[in-house]
Protein backbone atom coordinates (compact mmCIF):
# COMPACT_ATOMS: atom_id res chain seq x y z
CA UNK A 1 0.00 0.00 0.00
CA UNK A 2 1.25 3.44 -0.92
CA UNK A 3 1.49 5.74 2.12
CA UNK A 4 0.31 8.75 0.13
CA UNK A 5 -3.46 8.75 0.41
CA UNK A 6 -3.94 12.18 -1.18
CA UNK A 7 -7.10 12.26 -3.24
CA UNK A 8 -8.57 9.19 -1.54
CA UNK A 9 -11.93 9.04 0.15
CA UNK A 10 -11.72 8.49 3.91
CA UNK A 11 -14.70 6.82 5.58
CA UNK A 12 -14.46 7.63 9.29
CA UNK A 13 -16.43 5.23 11.48
CA UNK A 14 -16.67 6.25 15.15
CA UNK A 15 -18.41 3.76 17.40
CA UNK A 16 -19.20 2.75 20.92
CA UNK A 17 -19.19 -1.01 21.52
CA UNK A 18 -21.48 -2.92 23.80
CA UNK A 19 -19.98 -5.58 26.04
CA UNK A 20 -21.93 -8.30 24.19
CA UNK A 21 -20.22 -11.19 22.38
CA UNK A 22 -16.61 -10.02 22.19
CA UNK A 23 -15.47 -13.12 20.30
CA UNK A 24 -18.29 -12.80 17.74
CA UNK A 25 -17.41 -9.15 17.24
CA UNK A 26 -13.71 -9.93 16.82
CA UNK A 27 -14.46 -12.62 14.24
CA UNK A 28 -16.80 -10.32 12.31
CA UNK A 29 -14.29 -7.45 12.39
CA UNK A 30 -11.50 -9.70 11.09
CA UNK A 31 -13.77 -11.00 8.32
CA UNK A 32 -14.75 -7.47 7.30
CA UNK A 33 -11.11 -6.31 7.29
CA UNK A 34 -10.20 -9.19 4.98
CA UNK A 35 -13.21 -8.63 2.73
CA UNK A 36 -12.61 -4.87 2.48
CA UNK A 37 -8.98 -5.46 1.50
CA UNK A 38 -10.14 -7.49 -1.52
CA UNK A 39 -12.49 -4.78 -2.83
CA UNK A 40 -11.62 -2.68 -5.88
CA UNK A 41 -10.39 0.75 -4.84
CA UNK A 42 -9.38 -0.25 -1.30
CA UNK A 43 -6.40 1.82 -0.11
CA UNK A 44 -6.02 0.78 3.54
CA UNK A 45 -7.41 1.11 7.04
CA UNK A 46 -6.43 2.57 10.41
CA UNK A 47 -8.30 1.51 13.55
CA UNK A 48 -8.11 2.05 17.33
CA UNK A 49 -10.40 1.29 20.28
CA UNK A 50 -10.00 2.34 23.91
CA UNK A 51 -10.90 0.42 27.05
CA UNK A 52 -14.28 2.15 27.29
CA UNK A 53 -15.39 0.70 23.94
CA UNK A 54 -14.97 3.88 21.90
CA UNK A 55 -13.38 3.17 18.53
CA UNK A 56 -12.37 4.97 15.38
CA UNK A 57 -11.83 3.14 12.11
CA UNK A 58 -10.83 5.04 8.99
CA UNK A 59 -10.98 3.14 5.72
CA UNK A 60 -9.47 4.67 2.60
CA UNK A 61 -10.87 4.28 -0.90
CA UNK A 62 -9.72 5.36 -4.34
CA UNK A 63 -12.93 7.28 -5.04
CA UNK A 64 -16.57 7.79 -4.06
CA UNK A 65 -17.74 4.85 -6.18
CA UNK A 66 -15.38 2.44 -4.39
CA UNK A 67 -16.47 3.73 -0.96
CA UNK A 68 -20.15 3.39 -1.89
CA UNK A 69 -19.60 -0.10 -3.29
CA UNK A 70 -18.09 -1.12 0.06
CA UNK A 71 -20.99 0.46 1.94
CA UNK A 72 -23.44 -1.50 -0.23
CA UNK A 73 -21.57 -4.84 -0.33
CA UNK A 74 -24.10 -7.49 0.79
CA UNK A 75 -21.78 -9.07 3.38
CA UNK A 76 -20.94 -5.65 4.81
CA UNK A 77 -24.65 -4.75 4.97
CA UNK A 78 -25.37 -7.98 6.88
CA UNK A 79 -22.58 -7.38 9.41
CA UNK A 80 -23.64 -3.73 9.80
CA UNK A 81 -27.14 -4.92 10.69
CA UNK A 82 -25.68 -7.42 13.17
CA UNK A 83 -23.61 -4.61 14.67
CA UNK A 84 -26.70 -2.46 15.18
CA UNK A 85 -28.49 -5.36 16.83
CA UNK A 86 -25.67 -6.58 19.09
CA UNK A 87 -22.29 -4.90 19.07
CA UNK A 88 -22.84 -1.14 19.02
CA UNK A 89 -24.62 1.30 21.29
CA UNK A 90 -24.02 4.08 18.78
CA UNK A 91 -21.92 4.97 15.76
CA UNK A 92 -21.39 7.73 13.24
CA UNK A 93 -19.95 7.73 9.74
CA UNK A 94 -18.23 10.71 8.15
CA UNK A 95 -16.96 10.66 4.58
CA UNK A 96 -14.19 13.05 3.55
CA UNK A 97 -11.72 13.57 0.74
CA UNK A 98 -8.07 13.41 1.80
CA UNK A 99 -6.26 16.54 0.64
CA UNK A 100 -2.85 15.53 1.97
CA UNK A 101 -1.31 13.38 4.65
CA UNK A 102 1.94 12.86 6.50
CA UNK A 103 3.54 9.89 8.23
CA UNK A 104 6.52 9.74 10.55
CA UNK A 105 8.14 6.85 12.36
CA UNK A 106 10.94 6.76 14.91
CA UNK A 107 14.07 5.24 13.43
CA UNK A 108 14.79 1.77 14.82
Amino acid sequence: MDDDRSGCIAVIFMSHRTDVDDSGYAAAAAAMDALAARQPGYRGVDSVRNGDGVGITVSYWADDDAARAWRDHPDHVAIRNEGRARWYDAYSVTVARVERGYRWRQAA
